[in-house]
């Protein structure tokens, strides 16, 4: 599988200018868009999950950015150093109370960046996660945004063993779903995401 991140992180850094800024990065664990941080100032990268922590850890070095670059394995809510932009990848569907959460960011920043698989996404619909989605761009919708833009990314699969091996993790649901491509060859599934900043508060 293939997610062409060079292209997602292009999109995002024609939303954002990273340049000479400290971030605190949420769901950052994994890695797969940090390298915008070889522009910031300093980061912070957040994450729940330990074994993706590990994994940010890993790219971290990897990049060499581990002076510029700190990792916490810790909830959002409970980060209260600031910075100049809290940024979410691909992570708002995950997050319960989002609203709550972002109302929290905006305590921390001035700027708030969200990247998220957008409503309606064939890809977030075979992860059973459509409903999430909806909800996570329902509580960002309460706020006025200063950026709005839609981008269209692809999976990339060489065929059916390979994609249940990325969605297993996301259970029978998403298993079912993508039985249609098991026998499927070198196809791809529409990942649209879309990048909204958040308006800066009055005052």
């Amino acid at each position: 599988m293939a997610t062409d991140v060079q292209a997602i992180l292009g999109d995002l850094e024609s939303c954002y200018d990273f340049g000479g800024r400290s971030v605190i990065h949420v769901g950052a664990g994994g890695g797969q868009l940090v390298g915008y941080a070889r522009k910031a100032r300093a980061v912070l990268g957040v994450d729940t999950d330990a074994a993706a922590v590990g994994r940010l850890e890993e790219k971290v070095r990897e990049l060499g950015l581990a002076g510029r670059y700190r990792v916490t394995q810790a909830d959002v809510l409970s980060v209260a150093e600031h910075a100049d932009v809290v940024f979410f990848e691909f992570c708002l569907h995950e997050i319960v109370d989002a609203l709550t959460v972002l109302r929290h960011a905006r305590t921390l920043a001035p700027d708030v960046l969200v990247a998220d698989h957008a409503p309606g996404s064939s890809w977030s619909w075979y992860l059973c996660e459509a409903e999430k989605v909806t909800r996570g761009w329902s509580a960002a919708g309460r706020f006025p945004l200063a950026l709005d833009r839609t981008f269209t990314g692809l999976q990339r699969f060489r065929d059916h063993a390979e994609l249940t091996a990325k969605v297993a993790v996301m259970g029978e649901c998403s298993l079912r779903r993508v039985e249609e491509f098991r026998d499927r060859r070198d196809f791809t599934i529409p990942m649209p995401y879309r990048v909204v900043l958040l308006e800066r508060r009055a005052g």
